[in-house]
């Protein structure tokens, strides 16, 4: 399982794609309408998901020199690598803040409504370090954020005290972040994992999730869905809760025809959602609506997205032999 060699061919350093359809005084090539289209797409994409400095970012996570966790053949780094991550992030905050603790520590310390891109990215950055990035990197990323955890603090709606170090409040953010992910990856990945694979999934995810303080992470997706069951009774409709899914599925900061593409990320997260979850959140969307209506449309959004990102030919920035491998694995 996972990846942990030295990956030390050498290579050249990759170029900024952008810089290749503006160089400048010297004659731009010929570039199709199609590949500028989808070229286009997945910047916009990456930057809203990575910041301005996305790609120097990328170039820093994914072409380091060094051994990792993981390596493109790993199912861990099939499902954070795919589009449906999208649809899946948003299905993994509407499940985290039915719990109290969890929607206090992000209302009293997130700052998601003054700076909800800032938050998306930290998010995205945290997964895509202890991912793709080099042991060394994913280690003190968490280090980062254990210090981070130690300072949240405070009493939830009910009247309860909690912490962002909690072993338990740790374990339920994990599980349904991770249930989430593997829910959309299943529904709007190219091919679903295979019974052995989504295990190996569910197990790579607890390496990260063991140093950030997790006390006994699933490592199957049997185990994981027993914990999330253990935590059903625990979990309620806060009025903090109510704000913050009016926030993120209706007065998202987006306008335009961004907000249709928002939308239907959207519809694609509230299909992945289980019953109860969308019945505490006041979701009238029964079975049939569900499959018939919004998974279609997450269907579509994932494929849409999945198409602009692979624009950006990411394999590029990896070292010699983890290129190889990716681009093996992937078919390009």
């Amino acid at each position: 399982m996972g990846c942990q060699q030295h990956w030390g061919v050498e290579r050249k350093t990759p170029v900024d794609p952008d810089s290749s359809f503006y160089p400048g005084p010297m004659a731009t090539p010929h570039i199709s309408l199609p590949r500028r289209l989808q070229h286009n797409l997945g910047t916009m994409l990456r930057s809203r998901v990575a910041g301005p400095q996305a790609f120097e970012r990328s170039l820093e996570i994914w072409g380091k020199e060094g051994p990792r966790w993981f390596s493109p053949q790993d199912p861990v780094w099939w499902v954070h690598d795919d589009a449906a991550m999208f649809i899946g992030g948003i299905t993994a905050l509407l499940t985290q803040m039915l719990h109290p603790g969890a929607m206090a520590g992000v209302g009293d310390f997130s700052g998601y409504k003054q700076d909800p891109w800032g938050r998306l990215q930290r998010t995205a950055d945290y997964i895509s370090v202890t991912t793709f990035g080099t042991i060394e990197m994913a280690e003190a990323v968490i280090s980062r954020v254990k210090k981070i955890h130690d300072r949240v603090q405070g009493t939830d709606e009910l009247g309860n005290p909690y912490s962002g170090s909690d072993t338990d409040l740790l374990l339920f953010v994990h599980n349904a972040e991770i249930d989430s992910f593997f829910r959309a990856y299943q529904a709007y990945g190219p091919r679903p994992l295979t019974r052995k694979q989504a295990d190996t999934y569910v197990a790579q995810t607890a390496i990260p999730a063991r140093l950030l303080g997790v006390e006994d992470p699933p490592t199957t997706v049997s185990q994981l869905h027993g914990q999330l069951r253990d935590f059903r009774s625990q979990l309620t409709m806060t009025t903090s809760a109510q704000e913050a899914a009016r926030f993120v599925l209706h007065q998202p900061p987006i306008s335009g025809a961004g907000r249709v593409g928002y939308s239907m990320l959207c519809a694609g997260a509230v299909a992945l959602l289980p019953g109860f979850a969308r019945d505490m959140l006041g979701l009238k969307v029964g079975p049939r609506m569900s499959a018939y209506g919004l998974k279609p449309l997450g269907k579509m959004v994932a494929n849409t997205v999945r198409w602009g990102l692979a624009g950006l030919n990411k394999s590029e920035l990896l070292p010699g032999e983890l290129q190889q491998l990716y681009r093996q694995t992937y078919g390009l």
